[in-house]
């Protein structure tokens, strides 16, 4: 295949990550040093971005700023959930987007996101093809719920899933404080996918982990909920449960105290108030002293706590990225494939972005126990490996040194 000329952009959509940045710095890093790539461009807020025509000189960047991004949190590029129209039935956003690869030569074009952003990717990808226009598009993945098709698991994850379970085991810690009786109901991310709620099990490894684990791939019922609470309370006078914000009744409704009206870019709802809501009720049955604690943002902001394993592998995704689509690859999301047995090993491959937008891969059913209330060994099996290693991070003051980039704008 001959080669191809021309300048990439890279956006970041979606929720950030802890590690986000590091896939940034992949694709960043690489480009700059690939000679077919004439020039790298980071969008500004994703897609929107490359819409308004906003669009920063990442050459310009000092090279140790640029380092930095492995430990800088958030989406230093700027994020959005934005969903593009299906090209066939509205190609406003299409024709725009084509107007600004062509006017600034683009020829590679990387978004860092989770599904809706693949769903994004993939649609850009079909118009440039049908178009005739020829500009590689790679996927690169992220997201903490760790629900993207085609791959083992997803950058961001790992982190997220440090953070929450060293959170749980130091909250236990100031549960077991005093001699009265405690019940703790600690919410985590998670709207469709138990992985981050699984997470917590984690903490049990030192000791310290939830005594009941709920996750959203099981139906709630609200009474077996309070019998089991009751009982653990009764017999130790503690209990420390975890769940995820999306767990559900059978009949398909949040248990969430309420569904708020307002919804994401992608109509997404947007839960809230679920350990409130448990906590109230547990109250009304038990009578106890009940904490609801929501980890909320933290669970992805969290870099000072952050995975090394994460971290390297948000950057090769991002290196690999931009090797596939040298090599002439397009239309597919970079993907782990991993083994576990015999030691811990990670390598990138390939997937079309078609299998892997707008679907969701759930914790499996029998990596959850048969009472619906924790998870059994294989979860822990598979999720360990990805919390392992801890970043050395650059600190000024004792607090953490964070990149601060220049953001040039492009010109043409």
């Amino acid at each position: 295949m001959s080669e191809l000329r021309g300048a990439c952009i890279i956006a970041q959509s979606g929720g950030p990550t802890a590690v986000i940045n590091a896939s940034a710095l992949g694709v960043i890093r690489t480009a700059l040093d690939t000679n077919c790539i004439t020039r790298v461009l980071g969008a500004a807020y994703g897609i929107k971005g490359v819409l308004e025509d906003k669009l920063y000189d990442m050459g310009q960047e000092d090279p140790g700023e640029l380092e930095l991004l492995r430990s800088t949190p958030a989406s230093v590029l700027g994020s959005c959930r934005y969903k593009l129209a299906d090209p066939e039935g509205d190609d406003t956003d299409y024709r725009r987007i084509l107007e600004i690869f062509q006017r600034y030569d683009v020829r590679y074009f990387f978004y860092n996101g989770g599904n809706d952003s693949m769903d994004t990717c993939n649609k850009i990808s079909r118009y440039m093809q049908a178009q005739g226009y020829e500009c590689r598009i790679i996927g690169v993945p992220k997201t903490i719920d760790n629900d993207l098709n085609g791959t083992d698991h997803c950058p961001g994850y790992g982190s997220a899933a440090k953070y929450i379970a060293t959170s749980c085991a130091e909250v236990w810690h100031d549960a077991h404080v005093y001699d009265t009786g405690t019940i703790t109901i600690i919410e985590i991310m998670g709207r469709h996918a138990g992985w981050l709620a699984g997470s917590a099990a984690l903490a049990g490894l030192t000791g310290c982990g939830p005594d009941l684990l709920y996750l959203p791939e099981i139906d709630f019922d609200m009474d077996r909920f309070i019998h089991d609470v009751k009982e653990i309370y009764g017999r130790t006078g503690k209990c420390m449960v975890a769940a995820s914000e999306g767990i559900h009744y059978a009949d398909g409704r949040y248990v969430s105290e309420a569904e708020i009206s307002a919804t994401d870019g992608f109509g997404h709802v947007q839960l809230g108030g679920l350990a409130t809501r448990l906590a109230h009720i547990i109250k009304l049955h038990t009578g106890a002293k009940v904490r609801g604690i929501e980890l909320s943002l933290l669970q992805r902001c969290s870099t000072h706590i952050a995975s090394q394993t994460d971290i390297d592998e948000a950057y090769l995704a991002g290196k690999a990225a931009v090797e596939a689509a040298v090599a002439g690859n397009t239309g597919k999301m970079v993907a782990f494939r991993c083994t576990r047995e015999g030691g811990y090993r990670c390598e990138t491959t390939l997937e079309p972005l078609d299998i892997v937008a707008n679907f969701e891969k759930k914790v499996p059913r029998g990596w959850i126990n048969a009472a619906g209330n924790g998870v059994e060994q294989p979860f822990l099996d598979y999720a360990l490996p990805l919390i392992q290693g801890q970043a050395d991070y650059r600190l000024e003051n004792s607090l953490p040194r964070f990149a601060h980039l220049k953001k040039v704008l492009a010109t043409r």
